[in-house]
């Protein structure tokens, strides 16, 4: 490797770097002006549609611009999609703390029946908003989506999950990383696998609508 290709590879990186930074903080920002409550979801939807564009070539974007723009778009249908998957974790963390301190007999089906449910609800947590960012379809449309292909993509789905615990797991162990690369981080990781199925996919439509038209 010459000068300037070690140059361009050490360029290259620190643009990367500092879109990962510009786009954590973004989401700081924008979850802190909707008082988290309302805001942090429709941040999390920026962040994702922001690394969709990167991850197909459009690295170029005016990262606040576009981030305040799908940040608008998404505001409704991410606080929706984000709020029952909020409820829906609330009561299985209840579930769990009642099993967890249950003292009487127990049959093996109760926690069988809680973990299921768990592996779902990681589906459901792993693809949902990846598929918010790149198809338009109901909440509904969108929850079932993403266990379809959460169970027949199930490779897909336990990688993304490990990038995910990973991420989170150094970002715990190294606190002054979680400002500027956690959540910029989990959104790249997790669109760069799961735009691979969704370039599938609609590869797979569009050749099949080529056949019927001929």
């Amino acid at each position: 490797m010459n000068g300037n290709q070690l140059v361009n590879k050490l360029d290259s990186l620190l643009q990367w770097i500092v879109r990962l930074v510009v786009l954590n903080i973004l989401w700081i920002l924008f979850s802190t002006l909707g008082l988290f409550v309302a805001g942090v979801f429709p941040a999390s939807a920026a962040v994702f549609a922001i690394a969709r564009k990167w991850v197909m070539g459009e690295q170029e974007i005016k990262i606040w611009a576009t981030f305040k723009q799908i940040f608008r778009r998404e505001f409704a249908a991410a606080n929706l999609m984000g709020w029952i998957l909020t409820i829906l974790g609330i009561v299985l963390y209840l579930n769990y703390r009642v099993i967890l301190n249950f003292t009487g007999e127990m049959t093996f089906v109760i926690p069988f029946a809680f973990y299921f449910l768990v592996f779902f609800y990681t589906i459901l947590v792993i693809w949902t908003f990846p598929l918010l960012v790149h198809y338009k379809a109901t909440w509904r449309q969108h929850f079932r989506n993403a266990i379809i292909i959460g169970l027949t993509k199930i490779h897909y789905t336990i990688v993304c999950s490990a990038l995910v615990f990973a991420i989170l797991y150094l970002s715990f162990s190294y606190p002054g990383v979680i400002p500027f690369f956690t959540i910029s981080s989990i959104g790249l990781g997790c669109m760069w696998f799961t735009l691979k199925i969704f370039n599938k996919m609609d590869e797979g439509k569009d050749q099949l609508t080529s056949e019927i038209s001929m």
